[in-house]
C-alpha cells in the first residue's frame, strides 16, 4: 500500500505508468507542499524504471484535474527576491523539463537521438495555472468533449504571471497572439477552442480520456520530442527581435496592455517580455527568463495584496468565515421578495438562478410582473447568443411566481424585502408579512442608507430581522453587505449566510449605522468629483484620472447611472433625518441644480455629467456645464486630481474601520474593491495604505485637508498606528520586525 498522500501510481501489462492524482483536504487538486514532495518520485520512477515504457498522468477528482497552485502556500512567501527564491520557483519546472526530455539534454537528444519516454495527460475537468502547465509540459494532451471544461492561465487576475512554463510552452504551441490573450486576459477556452489553436491533441468522449491516452503512449513507446525540443523549431507565427510579424505583434500588444492596464499591473509588463524574452532563446533558458520574472512579481507587494484579498479573503468570506457557528444549516428553498422594481426584479433574477422558487409580492399584479419580464429579457438573450437553451430559460423563469397576495408568501424559508426607500412604506410591509409567514422564518430588508435597527422596531420578531443590501444590477455585481442590528439572532445571520452561499456573492458583515459601509464610502467619493467641477476642473481630465488609477469608471459616469436624483433624494432625507447633526458635504446645491433647474438628474433620466441618445448610450460630457462653472485657466495637473480622487476613497473607508462600522481590515478591502469597483491591483484600500505605509498615508491626508478641507483629515487611530510603527493587517515594532 502506498504511502503517498496525494498520488498513486499503477504499472499495467504493456508498461504505462498511470500517474493519478487525488489532493486531499483541498476543493480541487492543486500544487500545494504535498504534491510538491511527491511529484518528483513519480518522474524519477518513470525514467529509472526500465519497466515503464511511457505514463498517463490523470486525475482522481471528477469535478477538475487541477486548479493550479495553492496560492495560501505562496502568501506565506518571504517576498524577499534572492537566489534561494530563484532556485525555488526552478524546482517544479526542472522536474517538467526532465519528464518532457527523458532526463536527457537538449544537445543529447538533437546529436545522439535521445529521446524521452511519451508522457501523455488525460483531462475530464477544468486544469488551470499550474495544473494546466503540467499539461503543456505533457507529449500528449486528451482533454474530455465537455464545452464546461476550462483550460486557462489566470495567475494575472492575482498580479502573477504563469510560473510553471507557462507563458513559455503555450506561444510555442499557439503563436504570440494567442498566448498573449491567455496569459495577460486569463481568459479561458473550452476544449475545442483549444484544440482549433493548437493548445491540445485530442478532444474524445468523456470517460475516454485515459484511454486514448493510453493508446498514444503505446503507439510511441519508442520515444518522443516536444516540438520545441527539435533542432530547427520555430515559434507558430513567428518570433524574436528581427522577425517582422513579431515586431508588429509587439508594438500593437504593448500598446494595448498599457491602455488597458493604465500601467498599475506589473504582472502584463512581466508577462509581455517574458513572451518576447523567452520565445528568442531555448526552452530551457527561456524557462529560467519566466522563473526570474515569476519571483520578481512574488516580491511585489501588488501580487501579495492581490492574493491576500482577491483569494485567501475572498474564499474565507465565502466560504461564510463570519457565520455564526453551531447553527445548523438553514433550508432556503423558497423566498419572498417584496418589491418587483429594479431593485426586487434583480434580486428575484438571482434567486432563481440559484435554483430556488421566487413569490415576487408588488402592489399590483401588473407591478409584481415586472420581475417576471426583467428576467426574461436577460434570460432572451442568453438564448439568442447561445449561451442556453429555451428549455431551460423556460424553467427558469417558471421558478418566479408574481403576485399581489399577502398570502402567497406564507410557505416561504426566506423574505427580502426591496420596496420603495421609505420607512413608512417598508413598515407597512413589514407589518403585512409577518402576518403571515412562519413564526422561523427571517426577513431581509434591502435598503442603501436606512439603518436597520429602525426598521426592525416595526418587526413583531426582531431577533429574526436583518438586513442585507445589494447592489445594482444584482445579477452583475458580485458584493453583498449582510448588516445584523443590535437585536438580530444567530439564526437571522446564519440564513444570510446560508442564502447567500447559494446565490455565490461576496459577503461582508458591516455595522448598523446610517449608509452602513459602501454608501458611507462612495458618496464622498463622488462628491469629491462634483466639487472639482464648482472648482473649474475639467470633467474629462477628471475622468481620465479615475482611469489612470484603475477604476473601471470615472465618478462622474458612475454619479449618472446611480442618477444624481438617487443621489438628491438620500441627501434631503438624511439631512431631515438628522437635522442639526448634519454635516453638509459642500455639494447640495450643486445637486439641487442639477436635477431640479437644469433637469441633468441620470442617465436613466436622459442627462446628466454626460449626453445620452434615446437606448441610454452614453455620447460625450456635457459641454453646457462649462456655463454654470467656468474652466480655470491653470488646471491641476494629473497627479494633484489622481491623489484627490483616491483619498477621497481612503479617508472614508479608514474612518470606517476606526469606528468599527467594518470589523476587519479585509472586510474593508473586499467591500471597495467588490462594491464600488476599487483598483483590484491595491488589495483594497488599506491593503495599499499598508503599502505605501501609515506615516506616508497621515502625511498626505494632512496636507490635503490643509488645501481642500477637513474632510481629509485621518482618524487618529491611523496616526497612532504610523506613530507606534504598526501597519493595518499585523502589528510591527519600530526597527520594522513583527511584534510578538
Amino acid at each position: 500500500m502506498s504511502d503517498y498522500k496525494t498520488i498513486s501510481m499503477d504499472l499495467d501489462s504493456d508498461g504505462i505508468l498511470t500517474l493519478t492524482i487525488d489532493v486531499p483536504n483541498q476543493g480541487m487538486n492543486v500544487w500545494d507542499e504535498h504534491l510538491m514532495s511527491e511529484f518528483p518520485d513519480f518522474v524519477e520512477r518513470l525514467l529509472t524504471d526500465d519497466d515503464v515504457k511511457g505514463a498517463v498522468i490523470c486525475s482522481g477528482r471528477e469535478n477538475a484535474f487541477m486548479a493550479g497552485a495553492d496560492l495560501r502556500m505562496l502568501e506565506q512567501n518571504s517576498g524577499e527576491l534572492n537566489k534561494d527564491s530563484f532556485e525555488q520557483g526552478m524546482t517544479l519546472n526542472r522536474l517538467f523539463r526532465r519528464m518532457e526530455t527523458g532526463g536527457h539534454t537538449v544537445r543529447q537528444m538533437q546529436r545522439e537521438g535521445k529521446k524521452a519516454k511519451p508522457v501523455a495527460v488525460a483531462v475530464e475537468g477544468l486544469a488551470l495555472g499550474g495544473g494546466l502547465e503540467l499539461v503543456l509540459a505533457c507529449h500528449h494532451r486528451v482533454v474530455a468533449d465537455n464545452p464546461k471544461i476550462k483550460l486557462g492561465l489566470p495567475e494575472v487576475l492575482v498580479g502573477l504571471l504563469p510560473g510553471g512554463g507557462g507563458t513559455q510552452r503555450t506561444p510555442r504551441l499557439v503563436g504570440l497572439q494567442n498566448a498573449a490573450m491567455m496569459c495577460t486576459q486569463g481568459k479561458n477556452l473550452d476544449p475545442k477552442k483549444a484544440l482549433a489553436q493548437g493548445l491540445i491533441n485530442e478532444v474524445v468522449e468523456p470517460g475516454k480520456t485515459v484511454e486514448a491516452a493510453k493508446a498514444w503512449v503505446k503507439d510511441n513507446a519508442k520515444g518522443v520530442l516536444q516540438p520545441w525540443d527539435v533542432k530547427g523549431f520555430k515559434v507558430p507565427g513567428g518570433a524574436g527581435s528581427m522577425n517582422p510579424k513579431a515586431v508588429q505583434f509587439f508594438v500593437a500588444a504593448n500598446a494595448m496592455a498599457l491602455k488597458e492596464s493604465k500601467n498599475n499591473y506589473p504582472a502584463i509588463k512581466a508577462i509581455m517580455s517574458c513572451l518576447y524574452e523567452g520565445t528568442a532563446v531555448p526552452m530551457d533558458t527561456a524557462i529560467a527568463i519566466e522563473v526570474k520574472y515569476f519571483c520578481k512579481l512574488l516580491a511585489d507587494p501588488v501580487a501579495k495584496n492581490m492574493i491576500r484579498t482577491l483569494f485567501v479573503n475572498k474564499q474565507a468570506a465565502e466560504k461564510g468565515a463570519q457565520r455564526p457557528e453551531g447553527i445548523p444549516t438553514v433550508e432556503i428553498k423558497k423566498v419572498g421578495v417584496l418589491g418587483a422594481g429594479l431593485m426586487g426584479s434583480g434580486i428575484a433574477h438571482v434567486t432563481a438562478k440559484a435554483g430556488m422558487e421566487v413569490i415576487s409580492l408588488d402592489r399590483s399584479m401588473e407591478e409584481a410582473e415586472k420581475s417576471v419580464a426583467y428576467t426574461k429579457k436577460i434570460l432572451d438573450k442568453s438564448v439568442s447568443r447561445g449561451r442556453m437553451t429555451q428549455e431551460k430559460a423556460d424553467a427558469f423563469l417558471a421558478r418566479i411566481t408574481p403576485t399581489d397576495n399577502y398570502d402567497d408568501l406564507k410557505d416561504v424559508d426566506l423574505i427580502i424585502e426591496a420596496v420603495f426607500e421609505r420607512p413608512d412604506v417598508k413598515a407597512d410591509v413589514i407589518k403585512k408579512t409577518e402576518a403571515v409567514i412562519g413564526k422561523d422564518v427571517v426577513f431581509a430588508s434591502n435598503t442603501s442608507t436606512l439603518p436597520i435597527g429602525g426598521l426592525a422596531k416595526n418587526s413583531s420578531r426582531p431577533d429574526q430581522f436583518i438586513g442585507m443590501h445589494f447592489f445594482s444590477p444584482v445579477e452583475k455585481m458580485p458584493l453583498l453587505e449582510i448588516i445584523p442590528h443590535e437585536g438580530t439572532g444567530d439564526l437571522a445571520l446564519a440564513a444570510a449566510f446560508d442564502y447567500n452561499k447559494k446565490i455565490r456573492k461576496t459577503p461582508i458583515v458591516v455595522k448598523d449605522v446610517r449608509g452602513f459601509f459602501t454608501n458611507r464610502v462612495f458618496p464622498p467619493y463622488a462628491n469629491e468629483a462634483s466639487l472639482m467641477v464648482t472648482e473649474g476642473i475639467s470633467m474629462a481630465l477628471i475622468e481620465n484620472c479615475a482611469a489612470n488609477l484603475g477604476l473601471p469608471i470615472g465618478p462622474l459616469a458612475v454619479s449618472d447611472d446611480t442618477t444624481q436624483k438617487l443621489g438628491y433624494d438620500i441627501m434631503t432625507s438624511t439631512r431631515e433625518e438628522m437635522g442639526d447633526d448634519y454635516v453638509p458635504s459642500g455639494t447640495e446645491e450643486f445637486m439641487d441644480n442639477m436635477v431640479n433647474k437644469w433637469d441633468r438628474a441620470g442617465r436613466r433620466f436622459g442627462a446628466g455629467f454626460y449626453n445620452y441618445d434615446k437606448d441610454g448610450k452614453r455620447l460625450g460630457l456635457w459641454e453646457g456645464m462649462t456655463d454654470h462653472y467656468p474652466l480655470k485657466e491653470e488646471q491641476p495637473s494629473p497627479e494633484e486630481v489622481m491623489e484627490r480622487l483616491l483619498y477621497a476613497q481612503l479617508i472614508p473607508t479608514a474612518n470606517c474601520y476606526a469606528e468599527g462600522v467594518v470589523p476587519d481590515p479585509q472586510s474593508a478591502d473586499l467591500g471597495a474593491i467588490f462594491g464600488w469597483g476599487f483598483p483590484p491591483y491595491t488589495g483594497g484600500p488599506l491593503s495599499y495604505i499598508d503599502t505605501i505605509g501609515l506615516e506616508a498615508f497621515v502625511t498626505t491626508a494632512d496636507n490635503l485637508a490643509q488645501r481642500h478641507g477637513a474632510r481629509f483629515t485621518p482618524p487618529q487611530m491611523f496616526r497612532d498606528k504610523a506613530k507606534a510603527g504598526e501597519t493595518i493587517y499585523e502589528k510591527k515594532s519600530k526597527s520594522g520586525k513583527k511584534a510578538a
